[in-house]
């Protein structure tokens, strides 16, 4: 069960209301009655769209649903059901309401302020770390410099482990794309891994136009402006959905990490500024089994997860060298 931090305060566009929005470090939470007021509808048109969203697949109910005690007008506290940033997103297209785009906005900037807020303080327990590591590198104990030295080698990958555990994985920073994939683009890394593989008779089938709809899903928007703007948002995406969503009849796993790399370095985003690719080999299978054996419950973290391991120094997705 996630914990608010806080609460904000959300104006409408038209000022005519207010309302009292739970936050923390990744989404915003609204009660049912909440979008009613936000999006105007009545409450039988919210709930049925609330239904639809969870029925068509389209969100995990575990996942986007979370249950805060509210004290009623009655005076008395009742643990309420709400909802999270995705839900009323989702929500928005189905009622085509101009105020979804201007709460998606306002709770962009709610989250990017959080964000700031837990990197300042994550910088700050890093400066620590490092000066501690640095001290015990210098021990004149060999023993203790040398697992000093080791420790400070994995440090970036022993804090993402430490906010995996947590299931508070910050996001990393991102490259605007500057190549696009297409279906076709798509459809010919998969033939030419299929092509390596001339045994699997069935590599590369597809199942109706799940695959174009996967191509689609990562360039979605909403409000002129695209849920995932980063290269390493939709690589990200894109390997989970292969991978999870199974489009093809066979070769799925194969075929995602060959996109995801594909699209990497089409994006010149695979390397970091030495030239060193910051995924390697035997990391991008390890990423790719991570994926097919996680939860979908985990589909946030795990899509975080990629994106940080992109977004850090080689040393958290590369083998040691």
């Amino acid at each position: 069960m996630p914990e608010a931090q806080g609460v904000e305060l959300y104006r409408s566009a038209s000022g005519e209301f207010e309302l009292a929005v739970r936050a923390d470090a990744e989404t915003v939470w609204l009660s049912a009655d909440q979008l009613v007021e936000l999006f105007g509808r009545d409450k039988s048109t919210i709930s049925r769209h609330l239904r639809n969203v969870f029925d068509d697949g389209e969100l995990e109910r575990e996942a986007a649903v979370a249950d805060f005690a509210t004290t009623a007008a009655d005076g008395k506290t009742y643990q309420v059901a709400h909802y999270n940033l995705d839900v009323a997103i989702s929500v928005g297209y189905r009622v085509k309401s101009p105020e979804g785009v201007s709460f998606r906005r306002w709770a962009t900037q709610v989250l990017r302020q959080y964000l700031i807020e837990g990197v300042a303080l994550n910088e700050r327990r890093l400066a620590q770390q490092r000066s501690i590591v640095q001290e015990l590198s210098q021990s004149s104990d060999e023993l203790i410099a040398n697992v000093a030295r080791v420790v400070a080698n994995y440090l970036p990958s022993l804090r993402i482990l430490r906010a995996y555990d947590e299931g508070e994985i910050p996001a990393g920073e991102g490259d605007s794309p500057t190549w696009f994939l297409t279906y076709d683009g798509a459809r010919a890394v998969i033939d030419q891994v299929a092509a390596a593989f001339p045994q699997d008779a069935l590599f590369g089938g597809e199942r109706g136009d799940a695959l174009d709809g996967i191509i689609d899903a990562i360039y979605q928007g909403f409000g002129g402006e695209e849920l995932y703007p980063t290269v390493q948002e939709k690589a990200a995406n894109l390997l989970y959905l292969v991978v999870k969503d199974h489009p093809l009849t066979d070769g799925n796993k194969r075929s995602a990490a060959a996109l995801f790399a594909h699209f990497l370095v089409r994006n010149r985003a695979l390397d970091d500024a030495h030239g060193v690719p910051r995924i390697s080999n035997n990391a991008l299978a390890a990423i790719t089994l991570m994926v097919a054996m996680s939860d979908p419950k985990e589909k946030h973290l795990m899509i975080a997860l990629i994106v940080g391991m992109l977004s850090e120094e080689p040393t958290l997705a590369d083998d040691p060298s």
